[in-house]
């Protein structure tokens, strides 16, 4: 171990610096968890080409699947004609939630 505050080498079992008589850190390091930020616009542009891949992108792994599930129903559902409807709303939905849902990931990570 190592005093913060001259470097002195120190041993393990010190509370305080042999040279300086500063105090030791004692006990587990503090451990840094640092989220990385998502960006809003490639979520939105992921999930353009491919719906749910935005979510996916975003760590909503569950409600990206199921987005592509619905929209390869819905797509398959063109042959009933709902599916002229339904098709293009899930689609507009896929990229408005994921950019929205990288924006508030966002806002959460700067505030705590």
């Amino acid at each position: 171990m190592f005093c913060p505050t001259c470097g002195t080498p120190a041993p393990e079992t010190a509370a305080q610096c042999p040279s300086c008589g500063g105090p030791l850190l004692t006990g587990a390091p503090k451990i840094v968890v640092v989220h990385a930020l998502r960006s809003p616009g490639l979520a939105a542009v992921l999930s353009f080409f491919w719906c749910g891949l935005g979510q996916i992108y975003n760590g909503q792994i569950a409600k990206g699947i199921m987005m592509m599930i619905a929209y390869a129903i819905s797509a398959f559902m063109m042959y009933l004609l709902i599916g002229f409807i339904t098709t293009p709303i899930l689609w507009i939905w896929g990229i408005i939630d994921a950019y929205r849902e990288a924006d508030r990931f966002n806002r959460e990570a700067e505030i705590g």
